[in-house]
């Protein structure tokens, strides 16, 4: 496509947008009148209109039946994780078994690291990437530490070579064979928070398991934004939150993978709990942890149900979208619009005032730009948020802004671009 830098091209885009219905099934934050343009679904994505509903109906159904809506209602507690699951697992490629709403992102992480990180002899590392987001490493930091090993002997980090901002596959590649009998563990994310590199994932699965090592991920920055392929990669497990490109709200519930080649491992271990005990002998209480099979089998306390219905509010909004490979499609013509304007602000400046560190080859990102601000990045931020414009600002001068497909436009990243050339000309004078 030949991008043009002006308001009427970026009319015409949004009005062949297939996909422009689905904006109006948001709500943007509003301001003394003035809604923003919202390019932050990175780090929160945005309310459904359908959350209201949702809730209302689980509170009218705990006040109706109280204890009894366990059992009782069009949607009793009891069994509503899997009208959820059925929609989880196409967004991850995965079959609904394999998959569970429960608990929060790095809870999960570390219950999966339970089962899933077991080092033995020399076989104890776990390799990752440098960087990764804090939660990641003072979990994996945690879980070392418990089985009485240093962070600095038993974790590998993977770093960009000097003067790259990109991990290089062949470098994660190169590293897994060079200490192949030591790893137990590879343990990435699907997308860095930072960078917002898409990890080639079915590679890096492969090599681990060409070496014996178990591969998770942590999506948190992938599920609702990028097509995955988890049961046919064949990789080991994986979790992550959804309140980012899945709109779950605040805090929201998380969901786990597990492949089902392992819902039969009895040598896994698992921290256990009486929710995620056979589901038609639980009432009978009886000692002996019985597993639900597949996923089910891991969770512990009771399902989360107002998070889980804001969840499944989100979800059918994606099943009405036709998932996620036509969201695919215009998230990659927004960003790819995004990094034109970023462009065309620099030769408006007249030098490189900003420089985008998220791979340029749409196959290697999300939907999202990180772009280093080389002067003044903070103040130019704050700068963009007083003109109703909301990315992210990670210190110590990136910018990260995030045109999510359900509810972004092409006139977004049109208005954005000219608000942040007017600022950067006054500011940079």
């Amino acid at each position: 496509m030949n991008f043009e830098n002006n308001l009427a091209f970026a009319k015409v885009q949004d009005d062949a947008d297939s996909l422009k219905r689905f904006r109006g099934e948001f709500l943007f934050p509003n301001q003394n009148g003035k809604q923003f343009i919202y390019l932050c679904g990175n780090s929160l994505g945005l309310q459904p209109k359908k959350a209201h509903q949702v809730l209302k109906q689980q509170l009218a159904n705990w006040e109706n039946y109280a204890v009894e809506g366990w059992f009782e209602g069009n949607s009793p507690w009891m069994f509503y994780h899997k009208e959820v699951k059925k929609l989880m697992a196409p967004l991850v490629g995965a079959l609904p078994a394999e998959v569970c709403p429960m608990n929060t992102l790095t809870v999960n992480l570390h219950l999966l690291m339970v089962s899933f990180y077991q080092p033995k002899g020399k076989r104890f590392k776990i390799i990752m990437e440098g960087n990764a987001f804090p939660s990641d490493q003072y979990a994996i930091e945690s879980q070392v530490r418990f089985y009485g090993y240093e962070p600095k002997d038993a974790i590998i980090e993977i770093f960009p070579r000097a003067g790259e901002e990109i991990l290089r596959t062949e470098d994660i590649i190169a590293k897994i064979k060079e200490n192949a009998d030591e790893i137990a563990l590879i343990m990435f994310g699907g997308i860095n928070y930072y960078t917002g590199q898409w990890y080639d994932m079915k590679a890096i699965t492969e090599a681990g398991h060409e070496i014996g090592a178990i591969v998770g991920f942590d999506l948190a920055h992938a599920a609702g934004n990028v097509p995955m392929q988890l049961h046919d990669w064949n990789i080991d497990f994986a979790c992550w939150c959804s309140y980012k490109y899945q709109n779950s709200g605040p805090g929201g519930i998380s969901g786990i993978f597990i492949h089902e080649k392992h819902f039969n491992n009895t040598e896994l271990h698992r921290f256990a709990g009486w929710w995620g005990y056979q589901e038609n002998q639980r009432f009978k209480m009886e000692k002996g942890f019985v597993p639900e099979p597949g996923a089910d089998g891991w969770q512990i306390s009771c399902t989360q149900v107002m998070p889980m219905a804001l969840y499944h509010a989100s979800l059918q909004i994606f099943e009405n979208a036709g998932f996620i490979e036509p969201l695919r499609n215009k998230s990659i013509s927004l960003t790819s619009y995004l990094q034109f304007i970023i462009n065309e602000i620099n030769k408006g400046l007249e030098f490189e005032q900003y420089k985008i560190i998220t791979p340029k080859d749409p196959k290697e990102r999300g939907a999202q730009l990180s772009i280093i601000a080389k002067d003044k990045g903070k103040e130019i931020f704050d700068a963009l948020v007083a003109h109703h414009i909301l990315g992210d600002w990670r210190e110590p001068d990136v910018i990260r802004l995030s045109p999510v497909p359900l509810y972004n436009s092409f006139e977004d990243i049109y208005l954005t671009g000219q608000v942040l050339l007017k600022v950067s000309k006054d500011l940079l004078k």
